[in-house]
């Protein structure tokens, strides 16, 4: 490092000797050594990327450069208290239960999609990332293990400016644009990034094996396949903000997120007897998919300040609708069977399945906050949700093989409606004083659910739900630069819609799916002790946390003749996995996260973050399963002469346990190098990840006292990618922020193939 600062500083000097000589009666050569001091320690100069409250803890994006490359959810593995596994997973604090916010207000659909968004979501686009840890009583009790407020970049940007990018790599590319202007009173900001995502074709399958008494029903199955794929996704957001007067701010937002998949795959799938290991029958799979997912929300709010400083009243409106389409076929192909076993293939008949998911809601919310005395805070708050969810899914079946015709299957189809009414109101006290402070709050939820069903099988039902949700946290300063925390929080988890839908997917014969509309919310509790130090130096922070939940929410696998499943067609007797989603948790967990960041030198930064924790969960019953896993996420960068950047990251994570099995270990690594030019307006980037292998491969179990299943998959993960931004304008103005507005988080989200996570990790 000695060597490279010399060079620097000789050619400086070798360059300054020679306009020294041409300007020799103008300039001191004392002046020209002070002048190159002051621009070495310029250059150099570092920023810490990490800050932490009371109730939360925040990642600087924009200053990583690692950003101008990388997707939002590759930066996530760098913040403290969250994992990001090898298939794109996110936890916060141990916990899949989990609420994403941008710009302080909750996204539904980041919330149910949160893999498919976040990596598909540049990083450049973002400006921090917040982990609130400790939610106080203005939050909704939603998500276990807290909340992920995405700040962007429409947040305190000041002033005129546009900025525009652009990326390529062999998995796709992108571009995007943003743009501020202020007239007067009033100041408006517009972003808007599409980029186009490939997924080469990648392999999977799975085995199943069953355990304990054979019979005439019982089968091991194999299965083995590929599948490829391409999709798009693209983001707008548009605010506005007037200042009426000095106390009064109107402020306003519009964002549109969303994007599509389509993919193609092939299975074999063959199925043999325990007793005899001879074949029972085979088949084979040709299927074609398409999906859409979109949120489109806005909202607007009123202000109001007063003489005395912090004390604020909000009005807040805002209306969010999300509405997801799907679109399959799957043709069965190659079908044999031996003596006995043709009644279960001739299930097998070539499908079409028509899906719509829609959530419509309105919230309105009022809140008011102020301090009396020099050191304590009030605030107070009303809120409704009118929340409208609707599921359509619809089966369509082949009149006759190969004949192009297909008919509505009325019995395989779902429609329904769910509507929840949310009431909530908070009382939260804040306490400052020289080196404690504190929150201490309470909130009230009472809501009221309303289920229907249009189409299929399943009674309308009404529920109600009151819940009183406290909240503590307490922190000392020990130094200027040190922090101890202490907190306690009661979350709950409401069951989204992919938990509920009551949809009955057997179009794999061997492996059925259903949610479970007779769902309950779930509460977990967790006690967490965490200390912080950062300097410019050194950053630290630990955080020892214990959670348990006794009625999480968790998917459930039994094998079972399919005879015992209500709406089954035909059902032939034999044996089925089936899986659904029921309130038999008990999950307890211990977990301890550590974050460090040690700025070596001024030129290079080392930092680390990971997690070790234990679980230990049992529905009550006849399942249960405990262990250790441990995530690890480390790397370096480095600042070389003239503006280059080099950054080196790898990360590991060791098998993960569930309920019924446990998950892949999985392990990774990245290098780029970034240059500025211009003075910071034109960034060009270059980055590999995993490089030297152009396949991965992953493994997880699933088991029970009847059956032991394994599942496999191996995708590229190869990446190679450039990508560039160039910024015009000066920076003068910003959109201004209500302090207050609506954040509705109090849905347990899932995917579209109802992957949710474990609703109870809770450590």
């Amino acid at each position: 490092m000695k060597r490279v600062f010399f060079v620097l500083i000789t050619c400086v000097l070798s360059l300054l000797n020679s306009f020294a000589q041409t300007k020799a009666d103008s300039i001191r050569a004392d002046s020209i050594f002070k002048s190159l001091e002051l621009q070495g320690v310029e250059i150099v100069k570092q920023k810490s990327l990490v800050k932490s409250d009371v109730d939360k803890i925040t990642y600087d994006i924009e200053s990583d450069p690692d950003s101008k490359t990388n997707s939002v959810i590759d930066m996530l593995r760098k913040v403290p208290m969250v994992t990001v596994d090898g298939e794109d997973n996110i936890q916060v604090n141990g916990s899949s239960s989990f609420k994403v916010y941008v710009n302080n207000k909750p996204n539904q659909m980041m919330s149910n999609n949160p893999k498919e968004v976040l990596k598909s979501m540049p990083a450049n686009s973002i400006k921090k990332i917040e982990v609130i840890t400790n939610p106080g009583p203005k939050y909704d009790a939603e998500g276990v293990g807290g909340i992920l407020n995405i700040i962007t970049h429409n947040q305190g940007i000041e002033g005129y400016t546009a900025t525009f990018s652009a990326s390529a790599s062999n998995r796709g590319a992108g571009g995007g644009t943003y743009a501020t202007i202020k007239s007067g009173k009033l100041t408006m900001s517009a972003r808007y990034n599409y980029s186009y995502n490939r997924s080469p074709r990648g392999y999977s399958g799975n085995s199943r094996k069953t355990l304990g008494n054979f019979s005439d029903s019982s089968s091991d199955i194999n299965s083995e396949g590929s599948s490829k794929g391409h999709g798009s996704f693209q983001y707008g957001t548009f605010e506005a903000s007037y200042e009426i007067d000095t106390l009064r701010l109107l402020t306003a937002t519009f964002d549109l997120w969303g994007g599509g998949n389509k993919s193609n795959s092939d299975m074999n799938t063959i199925a043999t007897s325990p007793l005899t290991n001879s074949m029972l029958y085979r088949y084979s799979t040709a299927g074609t998919s398409k999906s859409n997912y979109f949120s489109i929300d806005g909202g607007i709010d009123y202000q109001r300040s007063f003489s005395v400083p912090e004390r604020l009243l909000t009005l807040s409106y805002r209306l969010e609708t999300e509405p997801d389409k799907s679109d399959s076929y799957t043709n069965y192909l190659d079908m044999q069977a031996a003596d006995g076993w043709e009644s279960f293939l001739e299930r097998l008949k070539n499908q079409h399945n028509d899906g719509n998911q829609h959530t419509t809601e309105h919230t309105f919310q009022v809140d008011y906050t102020t301090p009396f005395g020099k050191i304590h805070t009030l605030e107070t708050g009303l809120k409704y949700i009118l929340r409208n969810n609707t599921s359509e899914d619809d089966r369509y079946e082949q009149a006759a093989y190969n004949s192009g015709d297909y008919e509505f299957d009325r019995d395989h189809s779902s429609h329904y409606k769910h509507r929840n009414d949310i009431f909530a109101a908070y009382f939260g006290y804040g306490l400052r004083l020289k080196k404690i402070s504190g929150r201490l709050g309470m909130r009230y939820e009472h809501t009221l659910q309303d289920v229907e069903y249009k189409l299929g099988r399943g009674d309308d039902f009404k529920k109600h739900f009151n819940d009183f949700v406290p909240s503590v946290s307490i922190g000392y300063k020990l130094t200027q630069m040190s922090n101890l925390r202490l907190g306690y929080d009661m979350r709950i988890y409401r069951p989204g819609i992919w938990y509920l839908n009551p949809y009955l997917d057997d179009s794999n014969p061997t492996s059925i799916n259903q949610g479970n509309s007779y769902l309950d919310s779930e509460k977990s509790h967790s006690f967490s002790l965490s200390y912080s130090n950062f300097t410019p130096k050194f950053n630290i922070n630990l955080a020892l946390r214990y959670g348990f939940t006794r009625n999480s929410i968790e998917q459930v696998t039994r094998l079972i003749a399919d005879t015992e499943l209500p709406g089954i067609k035909n059902p032939t007797g034999k044996d089925v996995l089936y899986s659904t989603y029921e309130n038999i948790g008990h999950i307890e967990g211990t977990s301890l996260t550590a974050y460090v960041n040690w700025n070596a030198t001024r030129n290079t930064r080392i930092y680390m973050n990971g997690r070790l924790s234990y679980s230990d969960m049992d529905n009550g019953g006849t399942l249960r399963n405990h262990g250790w896993d441990l995530f690890v996420y480390g790397g370096a960068q480095q600042t070389l002469p003239k503006d280059w950047r080099l950054s080196f990251n790898i990360f590991a994570l060791t098998p993960r346990v569930s309920l019924q099995g446990k998950g892949s270990g999985y392990s990774s690594y990245s290098l780029s190098i970034q240059k500025s030019l211009l003075k910071n307006r034109l960034n060009i980037s270059l980055s590999a990840t995993d490089f030297l292998k152009k396949y991965k491969k992953y493994n997880s179990t699933m088991e029970d006292s009847f059956f032991h299943a394994d599942m496999w998959s191996k995708s590229v993960q190869q990446r190679f990618g450039i990508s560039v931004s160039y910024r015009i304008g000066e920076l003068r103005a910003s959109v201004k922020k209500a302090e207050r507005t609506i954040t509705n988080d109090d849905v347990k989200g899932g995917d579209s193939n109802g992957n949710g996570g474990n609703g109870g990790d809770s450590e």
